[in-house]
């Protein structure tokens, strides 16, 4: 019984990120479009973010780093499916 409260600490520091993506994509399912690369955009920012900080050693650039390359796939998807209306 020793491992319930370690497991559980594992489960919910390993689901946070998902459901934090869950979250965003409810948002999205609201407003009509279906976006299914909602985990990949989260990927993509952090790579972005690991490297910036491994690079220069500066986590709050990192972060920025993070939060800007996520934005700039999600505006490339917004742009392709609201614009050029290309399948989602």
């Amino acid at each position: 019984m020793d491992w319930i409260v370690p497991f559980t600490l594992t489960v919910i520091t390993a689901s946070t990120p998902l459901l934090l993506a869950a979250s965003g994509e409810l948002i999205t399912e609201k407003s009509g479009v279906l976006n299914l690369g909602v985990e990949g955009m989260m990927l993509v920012g952090a790579i972005a973010g690991f490297a910036v900080t491994a690079t220069t050693g500066s986590a709050i650039l990192g972060i920025f780093a993070s939060v800007v390359a996520g934005a700039l796939i999600s505006l490339i998807f917004a742009f392709l499916t609201l614009t050029l209306m290309a399948n989602q």
